[in-house]
């Protein structure tokens, strides 16, 4: 019944579809919490960058994006990000462009946890003479993302399924495969549920996971 599946990489491409989805979670996590510092800053041009780079790269499509940095960055400006060989430019470009997409989503969860922590304690840590690095790496954030385990579980879980746009600059990830594999082998449905199965199986050991680190990690108030 599965004869037809020797001869694919099946586990190689559901591996390359793990990498995308923790670079590019690792990567939006840093760039997100910078968004969310920009916009919980006192600088009016800072908080002005933040808000328009979440409002704009959020309501793009996430393909247009993908496909700009293959189109635009490599093949218009040249932009390689230090690879050589054509496919793993556009894993790197994959990357990037996931990171530039999912940040915006992470820098609104975070937002969302910031505005949970009383302004109190921020205004007490001022008070004693801390800097607006030093309340927000010490006192806010800490707090903020003991609130947002939970949203950004659900950030890490569309990211994962997100990967399958990488298809688009032909990343040899899962969904290019089972492309491949569906216009190759009369086996539609079947190869429909085994790639279902694969995304069940790395989304939901994640959404269980944080979600029971939610709940230990949780402020009570």
């Amino acid at each position: 019944m599965f004869d037809f599946l020797e001869g694919y990489g099946l586990l190689g491409a559901f591996w390359v579809t793990v990498q995308l989805t923790v670079y590019s979670a690792i990567g939006s996590l840093i760039w997100g919490t910078l968004l969310a510092a920009m916009r919980a800053s006192p600088v009016p041009l800072m908080r002005g960058f933040g808000a328009g780079y979440v409002n704009v790269v959020r309501n793009i499509p996430l393909t247009v994006i993908i496909v700009f940095t293959s189109l635009g960055l490599f093949q218009t400006l040249g932009v390689s990000l230090g690879a050589d060989d054509f496919e793993t430019i556009n894993f790197r470009l994959a990357v990037l462009g996931m990171i530039a997409y999912t940040s915006a989503f992470v820098c609104e969860a975070l937002r969302s946890g910031i505005n949970t922590v009383p302004v109190g304690q921020s205004e007490a840590a001022r008070a004693i003479g801390l800097s607006f690095p030093q309340v927000l790496s010490l006192i806010v954030l800490p707090q903020a993302f003991r609130s947002v385990v939970g949203p950004l579980a659900n950030v890490l879980i569309a990211l994962t399924k997100n990967t399958t746009v990488a298809a688009a600059i032909g990343v040899a990830e899962a969904a290019t495969l089972m492309r491949e594999m569906i216009e190759n082998e009369a086996q539609l449905i079947l190869i429909s549920a085994i790639f279902a199965l694969g995304f069940i199986c790395l989304t939901l050991p994640t959404g269980l996971l944080l979600g029971w680190v939610s709940k230990k990690v949780a402020v009570r108030r």
